[in-house]
């Protein structure tokens, strides 16, 4: 039996020191990442002046909580009264610099009805509304981002998720990168924050606000970014027709990622904004945060298998845990509480690190203190990942299958794939 004890000890031990390297590159990571946030912030008062017409893309899906308040900061950047401060065009050819699309499947979609609400109380943006009929391939979403890209005015394209907010210099801080020609991708951390729920809610959002950035904080001393995020993707027209347009994409369920490392792939730079924005967590209750935890960790275990397997040596408390009733069992009862505590404490330092200098987190001490019981659970989630390769999105099932494509699970509740119009006439305000 004392062989199991201490094999339950060592191996405590060993994932301690796994974790603690990985939260010491995430220390430098994070600080990497404010040295180059400040740096930006500083182009961005030595060039006021790039502003270059965009067309935002906003795919929708019916109604949720909070859309509203979402759409509208959208509609409420000040691009268009610093481009008029310039001495730009604020118009060309009867449409305005800062284009907004929204794409749903048809016109009696909620999402888009809330969209034409918004849209009336500004005017003086151009706004269109498109419908993309049954989806023609596996990812809705890129259905839509290919329907949207076929009516776009201007060349540089914002994509971002219908749960998400934004500041009103969100714009101006996300195109600041374009204006080096060889930037061909730019994309954005996020901050989760809770609509509606308790803890469970909680603990999903502080995953998304600091496992997720500690991640790429970490990643970032080994390569430069290759990837994309959802929430906010920046690109030019030719860049998406480089790689052969969004139909390129349309059966990967990680279609961000995609997006990113295509093109970067390509050649061009992709680069991380020193800029946040706020995700919106919308579920509520402890099945359906699992589920979505789990179904996000499935879509990065088949883009980034090897990354993802890794991840296992990151999660500080559970192997604190270890090592802790490990050592009690041995008779190292001070050792095991060293280990417990230190583990705890490690994970609340990240916590700090990532909440404060990358993501700007408001609720710091909210952060500190989940980190580490999310810490806990990490390795649950983790694992639950590799239990099949079936994921629910938008009410369909789905299986994954090799390089992080996705079909249709037998059986499920599936739109005819038969070709679609994948645009209606736009409206045009």
């Amino acid at each position: 039996m004392s062989a199991l004890y201490w094999g339950l000890f060592l191996v405590g031990l060993f994932g301690l020191l796994t974790s603690s390297i990985f939260l010491g590159m995430v220390l430098v990571g994070a600080w990497r990442f404010r040295r180059a946030a400040v740096g930006e912030g500083a182009r961005l008062e030595e060039r006021p002046e790039f502003l270059p017409a965009i067309s935002l893309f906003k795919p929708l899906h019916g109604d949720e909580d909070g859309l509203e308040a979402n759409l509208r900061t959208f509609f409420e950047q000040d691009y268009l009264r610093h481009v008029a401060r310039a001495g730009g065009a604020t118009l060309e050819n009867g449409v305005s610099c800062v284009e907004l699309l929204f794409c749903a499947r048809n016109e009696a979609d909620e999402g888009l009805e809330i969209a034409r609400r918004v849209a009336a109380d500004y005017p003086e943006i151009t706004t269109k509304f498109i419908t993309s009929g049954p989806p023609w391939a596996a990812n809705a979403k890129v259905c839509s981002l290919t329907a949207m890209a076929k009516v776009a005015s201007h060349d540089l394209w914002a994509i971002s998720d219908s749960d998400v907010r934004v500041t009103p210099d969100y714009l101006r801080r996300i195109v600041l990168p374009f204006a080096d020609e060889e930037v061909g991708c730019s994309t954005c951390l996020y901050r989760g924050v809770v609509i509606k729920g308790g803890l469970w809610s909680q603990l999903e959002a502080v995953g998304m606000t600091i496992e997720m950035s500690s991640g790429i904080c970490a990643d970032s001393l080994v390569e430069p970014v290759r990837f994309a995020l959802g929430p906010t993707m920046v690109t030019r027209r030719e860049r998406v027709e480089e790689m052969g347009g969004f139909e390129s994409i349309a059966e990967y369920c990680a279609d961000d990622f995609v997006l990113g490392n295509r093109i970067a792939k390509n050649g061009h730079k992709v680069v991380l904004s020193g800029h946040a924005i706020d995700h919106m967590v919308l579920q509520a209750d402890f099945v359906d945060s699992m589920k979505h935890q789990v179904r996000w960790m499935k879509s990065t275990r088949f883009s980034r298998p090897k990354g993802h397997f890794g991840t296992a040596l990151t999660f500080g408390v559970p192997f604190g845990v270890m090592a802790w009733a490990g050592a009690l069992l041995l008779g190292f009862p001070v050792l095991g509480w060293w280990a417990l505590v230190g583990s705890v404490l490690g994970r609340s330092v990240q916590g700090w690190a990532v909440g404060k200098y990358v993501v700007q987190e408001r609720r710091l001490w909210t952060a500190m203190i989940l980190f580490p019981v999310r810490d806990l659970i990490g390795p649950l989630i983790w694992a639950m990942s590799y239990a099949n390769n079936r994921i629910q999105w938008r009410g369909e099932v789905y299986e994954l299958v090799e390089g992080g494509r996705m079909r249709r699970a037998a059986g499920s509740r599936a739109a005819s794939l038969a070709t679609a119009q994948l645009a209606s006439t736009p409206e045009r305000r």
